[in-house]
């Protein structure tokens, strides 16, 4: 029992920050526009999160810090992906690249070469009062931070918006058919630009979460995929929220099932531990192909006449 505790609590520990992050994906592509820079905006977010946390002791400003990051580049990538039509993927991987390359300047520039991991303060744990004393699953689901909590309250929160709501309905209106959108009075441009900035915002909170939460550090790099991972879980999840809470649950199990093998000292190379997370990615992807349908103008700039 304990250990099935133990593992329920690292599966939701390492779903939250693909959840928040695929959710993210989620707006951005219901509303035809396809984020791979998703990565970049998650490590820009954890940068920034665990630099203001360090220097002003707050935790909670980190985490704000990390979604106005995470804000600001997708504003960035917005403006060249839906003002000016670029290609998406270029503009995601030229988001990515830019990334990865302000937060080591900038690590560097702010705690110079440091042998060891500089920590930070973590958001306080808040147990729900008798679920957390539920055996088994208690301390698992009911004793997380309120980054944790905001996760999975945005599940449902997602699916009234997009299925019940006139936002929604133009934010899918965006995704399926942008000029018929636009016959019917709906600012695609706009509509895309607040899906990404909803998009960069909970990416951002995403990599706070690895910082604050989660390592409590930083280190270059640490997003480690997640953002491609958090794409992944958009197309198995099959574009709803509520596949997606699956889809993030399964990735975060296949993540918390690597360190807790390698703690049972298997007799397995590390390596193979270390790659199950992408592996179980693209089975996934593998599964999913041919059974899925994307928005019909997911990735297609929308050229106003």
């Amino acid at each position: 029992m304990n250990l099935l505790s133990a593992l329920l609590s690292s599966t939701v520990t390492m779903a939250v920050p693909l959840l928040l992050a695929a959710l993210g994906e989620l707006l951005a592509e219901r509303a035809g526009v396809i984020n791979v820079g998703l990565e970049g905006m998650m490590l820009t977010g954890a940068f920034a999160a665990m630099v203001t946390t360090y220097f002003s002791g707050s935790p909670l400003l980190g985490v704000l810090a990390g979604v106005m990051a995470g804000i600001v580049l997708a504003a960035l990538f917005g403006y060249t992906a839906v003002q000016r039509n670029a290609n998406q993927v270029v503009a995601g991987v030229a988001v990515n690249l830019l990334a990865v390359g302000l937060t080591g300047v900038g690590y560097r520039a702010v705690f110079g070469v440091t042998g060891a991991a500089l920590t930070v303060n973590s958001l306080k744990v808040l147990p729900l009062p008798l679920l957390a004393q539920i055996p088994i699953v208690g301390s698992g689901l009911f004793s997380q931070t309120i980054v944790g909590y905001v996760a999975f309250a945005l599940v449902p929160a997602c699916a009234f918006l997009i299925g019940q709501t006139v936002p929604g309905l133009e934010l899918r209106m965006a995704g399926e058919n942008p000029h018929a959108a636009t016959a019917q009075g709906v600012p695609v441009a706009r509509v895309r630009l607040m899906a990404l900035l909803a998009c960069g915002a909970l990416a951002g909170l995403a990599g706070a979460d690895l910082a604050v939460v989660y390592a409590r550090t930083f280190v270059e790099g640490m997003s480690a995929g997640r953002g491609f991972i958090a794409l992944a879980i958009v197309i198995f999840g099959r574009w709803s929220p509520w596949g997606i809470l699956l889809a993030a649950l399964l990735f975060g199990l296949a993540t918390a099932l690597q360190f807790h093998f390698q703690a049972l000292a298997l007799a397995i190379p590390y390596q193979f531990l270390l790659m199950l997370p992408y592996g179980v990615t693209l089975i996934a992807l593998a599964i999913s192909a041919g059974r899925t349908r994307a928005p019909a103008a997911l990735g297609q700039p929308y050229l106003h006449e």
